[in-house]
């Protein structure tokens, strides 16, 4: 298959795609439950960090010269493991590396829950593969101690150097995970019990959306329980005691909304050449010439040769024969008013153009004011 042939074949199935997902997007829009739209303010995770050492590696920890830090850490724990390391020794960190240990602390988590958390190496160390986490204290930004880690890591990435300097490395070997590996120490108070009334933030800010849930919530409870303060958040006034609040929740977060149609918008990846068109996108009236002209220019040398009792001197001349080429099949196509992205992805697809055309195609409609759709360009 040549590369023209492979290019509209690409392109076909590129369409195709495009039409399944507007056949779907056409469908009545689907009631989504409020838990999925909206996140209680105030219930939120909280971002821990530690500094903490890996033993156990096979010769792939961190090196003397390059990592002093990891020779000073480990001399500092044999210090307060009570094991006095004379100055005068070198300690040979090869089978200690220096990492960092972060986790996110759920809302709610209580003192002995476990989390999960990330390693990541900091310094030369070729592997984490087959380490074990020594005990690591995992701070807030507070500087407050709210979790311990400690355990074995799952490392993912493999690393595999030959005496002749050839390397296979799979994945990233240089960071893994602890599952459970962190056990929760101190609990991060929330406003949930606190404030009279709860404030309900939009996963994406809308009008209209932020609306309809309020409406909903003064239907299913009565009315003056909602309030709708701006395009993200609703004020819901909730029972003082805590019991019933948690009940107040749950039936608050289960009931349904048909959220808003978004913005009409086209995403147009420039390095990949991916364009997302949403169901909202309209087209004004508008006529569109697509096509290529294909331009030949031969170099012939045309050699003057003269008369054998002229004198004169043998002369090369370039010439060259310029000839233009207009495909003869039909390369424009109109806009009708308010056609949607059925009408878009056809009348693109009956001219032949690639990806890269249909770009061209919409910035132009943009630029002549018939796109009425935000072009976005990442």
């Amino acid at each position: 298959m040549n590369n023209s042939n492979f290019q509209a074949s690409l392109f076909r199935h590129v369409v195709l795609g495009l039409c399944a997902l507007m056949v779907i997007m056409a469908m009545p829009v689907q009631a989504e439950r409020i838990k999925d739209l909206a996140v209680i303010q105030g219930v939120r995770s909280n971002q821990l960090l530690g500094y903490g050492l890996v033993v156990g590696l096979d010769g792939s920890g961190d090196k003397v010269n390059s990592s002093p830090f990891t020779q000073q850490s480990l001399r500092s724990m044999l210090t307060q493991l009570g094991i006095v390391v004379p100055p005068n020794i070198a300690l040979n960190p090869k089978n200690v590396a220096a990492v960092t240990v972060h986790a996110d602390l759920p809302p709610f988590s209580k003192p002995g829950q476990l989390i999960d958390v990330t390693v990541s190496s900091i310094g030369d160390a070729k592997s984490l593969r087959g380490g074990a986490l020594l005990m690591t204290p995992l701070k807030g930004i507070d500087g407050q101690v709210y979790a311990v880690a400690q355990g074995n890591l799952v490392v993912g990435g493999l690393s595999a150097e030959g005496a002749d300097g050839s390397k296979v490395t799979i994945n990233i070997p240089s960071s893994g995970r602890v599952p459970g590996g962190a056990t929760v120490e101190r609990s991060v108070a929330t406003p949930f019990g606190e404030d009279a009334m709860l404030t309900l933030n939009l996963k994406d800010g809308d009008f209209t959306t932020v609306q309809r849930v309020s409406d909903a919530i003064n239907k299913a409870i009565g009315g003056g329980t909602a309030t709708a303060v701006d395009a993200t958040s609703v004020k819901v006034n909730a029972p003082k005691d805590i019991g019933q609040r948690v009940g107040f929740v749950s039936m608050i977060e289960n009931l349904e909304v048909s959220p808003a149609e978004s913005v009409a918008r086209v995403i147009v990846n420039s390095r990949t050449g991916t364009v997302v068109i949403n169901s909202t996108v309209r087209v004004s009236p508008a006529a569109v010439s697509h096509g290529n002209l294909v331009v030949t220019i031969s170099e012939n040398n045309q050699v003057s040769q003269p008369n054998p009792l002229s004198g004169g001197r043998t002369v090369t001349t370039a010439q060259s024969d310029v000839a233009v080429q207009a495909p003869g099949d039909r390369r424009m196509f109109v806009f009708s008013p308010g056609v949607t992205l059925d009408s878009v992805v056809r009348a693109v697809n009956q001219v032949g153009a690639g990806p890269s055309d249909l770009v061209a195609i919409l910035e132009a409609l943009k630029q002549a004011g018939a796109l009425k759709a935000d072009l976005v360009v990442i």
